[in-house]
């Protein structure tokens, strides 16, 4: 029997903090169907190990390719346990990342549109003598338009301030906001990311007819944002939607960038929160104090 040569002993022995395979496509079986998505699967390594043991990361996948799951964020999770009962390790993180559809319809013609959304799922699983201790988190991002405020407010010097029924003129832009949740069981819900992004934000479509291209452009001028505007939006309908459902140490993480029109630089914009710290700022909102998010 050939030697196990991941178990010897390196010439250095010094631990490592991760160590594992990506890009790795997985196939998930989920309601929408078997859907792929862009693995990194990785743990720690003792200093006493020269390597980890890789093909038994293979055969944790091969295990759950024909098992359904509700989520993505749910494979994640029973992924990290079954590579972390393969490996001498005693941390493991899985990292996943694909593209889901989105079924809506358009404001004003009516039309079905299918649209396409960014999730991401990740599970950190470290095994220690007193128990498991897990740090799930699932995200979803979404494209959306941004009209620029300030040249809108300049414009509106420049012709005069009169009164108009039509939103002054301005730049806008392509968007795409991200938020990212800490998850407790099964909560929040893919759904539950899609609301407070669709509720804070000017969701762009695929489909979309003149009177809807009119729509969307209207409302975005009417209410135009920033990308500050965007992530704050998005971080008050998280703490509205997810606050007294999700404990309050929930960590949030929301970032924005918009491919600026007439600049040749990207705007970016990030925030890593509490969802105490979100309800915290609202309240302090409503009694006219002031608190950082």
């Amino acid at each position: 029997m050939s030697p196990d040569v991941p178990e010897e002993a390196p010439r250095v022995p010094l631990p490592l903090g991760e160590v594992g395979i990506s890009r790795k496509t997985v196939w998930i079986d989920l309601p929408e169907g078997r859907i792929p998505f862009d693995a990194e699967i990785s743990v720690n390594l003792p200093a006493d190990c020269r390597g980890i043991h890789m093909s038994r990361i293979e055969e944790a996948v091969s295990q759950l390719h024909s098992v359904s799951f509700p989520d993505p964020g749910l494979y994640a999770e029973r992924l990290a346990r079954l590579v972390s009962l393969t490996q001498r390790g005693d941390e493991v993180k899985v990292r996943i990342a694909g593209r889901m559809p989105v079924l809506r319809q358009t404001a004003v013609s009516g039309r079905p549109s299918v649209d396409t959304v960014r999730i991401h799922a990740s599970c950190s699983l470290a095994v220690r003598e007193k128990g498991h201790q897990e740090d799930n988190r699932i995200g979803l991002a979404v494209h959306h338009i941004t009209a620029c405020p300030c040249t809108q407010v300049y414009a509106r010097t420049l012709c005069g301030g009169f009164d108009t029924p039509l939103p002054y003129p301005t730049h806008s832009q392509r968007s795409e906001t991200r938020i990212d949740v800490g998850r407790t069981g099964n909560r929040p819900c893919y759904e539950d990311l899609i609301e407070c992004l669709e509720m804070a934000l000017h969701v762009t479509q695929d489909l979309l007819k003149r009177p809807d291209e009119a729509e969307i452009v209207m409302k975005s001028h009417r209410s135009p944002q920033f990308a500050e505007d965007a992530v704050r939006e998005v971080a008050r309908e998280a703490g509205l939607r997810l606050g007294n459902r999700l404990p309050g140490s929930t960590p949030v993480i929301i970032e924005s960038t918009s491919l600026e029109s007439i600049h040749i630089h990207n705007v970016r914009c990030r925030m890593e929160t509490t969802l105490a710290r979100i309800l915290d700022a609202l309240s302090a909102r409503n009694t006219g104090e002031s608190k950082p998010l």
